[in-house]
């Protein structure tokens, strides 16, 4: 009874508190599997002008499929992690190809696409087609941790079978409620329930949570080391491949080399780059965006 009273005060709290977000408003398969893409390892207000930008250029899967690789690249620009631009592009061609050029509402079938997890394939299907899946994202996870442990963050970096089974069954049978529940958990862990500063004062189920019972102890298992990114491998890559994206052709090698002064780790992350297929080279010191 008070897990179920505290789904209520959830779901409750989201419709008065949720952000108007475009993939909310106009939650399309494509546009949804877009924005939970971009939205890997990205925060909303990063992906908002990128995701608009997409979605008018290439507003259904075979719209992208019929472009390139190189063009996804490009319009990808700044996201970071830019595989997951030609995983999105690889499972466009899929969609046109194998499901008459929709994104198929099955779970297996979207996990059969290229790039697309557990976690992906269960929020596609909750929130474009209104089914009953576990949805576990790094929010959703330290809401449970909090709310149901008493603890500070998961356990593990790993979803388990326990974590799935016990997120499942906290949703209401009901497919389109049970969809609107995970949301609304997500967000709560989005804009209240944070990493950093949660607001519990804001909280809608702050008189049930046993982390605040417990007086908000302290994380106490692995350190929690936040991802440096200047002077690394990934924004040397990141350098080189907003020349190839800026570049109308090929680039010959002494451009690129310009562009990043330590020449081992230039080598290693352009090196990095071929192997990924976000760079290609047809011929002896030129490179390009793949088509």
């Amino acid at each position: 009874m008070t897990r179920t009273r505290a789904v209520d005060a959830i779901s409750g709290w989201f419709v008065v508190a949720a952000r108007t977000l475009p993939w909310r408003s106009d939650p399309t398969p494509w546009g949804v599997l877009v924005s939970e893409v971009m939205l890997q390892q990205t925060p909303v207000a990063r992906v908002l002008p990128v995701y608009t930008e997409w979605m008018r250029r290439w507003p259904t899967p075979t719209a992208l499929a019929d472009d390139t690789a190189g063009d996804a690249i490009r319009a990808w620009g700044r996201l970071g992690y830019p595989r997951r631009a030609l995983r999105l592009h690889a499972a466009s061609v899929e969609c046109r190809d194998s499901f008459g050029g929709e994104v198929p509402s099955d779970v297996g079938d979207l996990r059969s696409l290229p790039g697309i997890g557990d976690y992906t394939a269960a929020a596609v299907t909750s929130f474009a087609f209104g089914q009953r899946h576990a949805v576990l994202d790094t929010n959703v996870r330290r809401v449970h941790a909090r709310w149901l442990d008493g603890v500070e963050f998961p356990a593990s970096s790993v979803v388990g079978s326990k974590e799935r089974q016990r997120a499942l069954d906290l949703l209401p049978p009901e497919p389109a409620e049970a969809a609107q529940v995970s949301i609304a958990v997500m967000e709560l862990g989005a804009l209240v329930c944070t990493a950093r500063t949660p607001t519990c004062d804001a909280c809608p189920i702050a008189d049930l949570c046993a982390w605040r019972a417990s007086n908000y102890p302290k994380w106490d298992g692995p350190p929690r080391r936040g991802q440096s990114y200047a002077g690394t491998d990934r924004q040397c890559r990141g350098r080189l491949l907003a020349a190839l994206r800026e570049a109308d052709g090929p680039l010959p090698k002494a451009t690129l080399d310009a562009v990043w002064a330590e020449p081992e780790q230039r080598e290693r992350a352009l090196a990095s780059l071929l192997a990924d297929e976000l760079v290609v080279s047809d011929r002896p010191s030129s490179y390009r965006l793949p088509d």
